[in-house]
């Protein structure tokens, strides 16, 4: 579960419930953080407050959808009229819950939601098979199973959400490798190609990378 909250006293608390429930729980304690992990990891659910740094929680939400993550999203809020419930549900929450709010229905909210999310996880269709990006695993139509490392999973990720869009070099390190430099894009495209096959990324000289066509 990714927890985006920045009380971070409230959020070390959700975190310890969470984890006694059994959730392995990240936190992010803004917009900007929160867009990086929820576009390259995958989580069975989202617990987002509105109110964040550097970008608001519906608009961390607008994006990712935009980027087709469908994690099922529930907004933690002390905007809490109907009017605010209403914008939250319309931007693409799947549930909107009002600050201060009782932990019990929180936790029942949240099983709910999890639920829908183990029940529909998406797989992607990539080179060499279907992916799964929450096992990081690529099954192939003879049923062969490659492994993939975090890292590895996360580029794969970016790049079959958007299958038809050229990712530029910068654009990649943003989403996958922050804080590294622009040559490791090239070294996980490597690995990538080592474990799917040399067209399972392609290269668009002048641009960047792209998926290479589904099998």
């Amino acid at each position: 579960m990714l927890v985006v909250e920045d009380d971070r006293r409230l959020a070390g608390m959700l975190a310890e419930i969470l984890e006694s429930e059994g959730y392995a729980v990240t936190l992010a304690y803004d917009g900007q953080r929160a867009l990086h992990e929820g576009l390259t990891r995958s989580f069975d659910v989202l617990l987002l407050d509105r109110g964040l740094p550097g970008l608001e929680g519906l608009d961390v939400l607008a994006r990712l959808r935009s980027r087709g993550v469908l994690t099922p999203v529930l907004v933690l809020s002390a905007l809490g009229n109907p009017s605010d419930r209403v914008e939250g549900l319309d931007r693409g929450a799947e549930d909107y819950l009002a600050k201060p709010f009782d932990m019990s229905e929180l936790l029942a909210r949240l099983r709910a939601l999890r639920r829908r999310s183990i029940e529909q996880v998406p797989l992607l269709a990539v080179p060499g098979g279907s992916f799964d990006p929450a096992g990081r695993t690529v099954t192939a139509p003879s049923g062969a199973v490659v492994e993939l490392s975090d890292r590895e999973a996360a580029l794969l990720e970016v790049l079959a959400r958007r299958p038809g869009q050229v990712f530029p070099r910068a654009e990649l390190v943003d989403l996958v490798f922050p804080e590294a430099d622009e040559g490791v894009v090239d070294t996980y495209v490597h690995y990538l190609r080592r474990k799917l096959g040399r067209n399972a990324v392609l290269t668009v000289r002048g641009i960047g990378y792209r998926l290479g066509r589904p099998a």
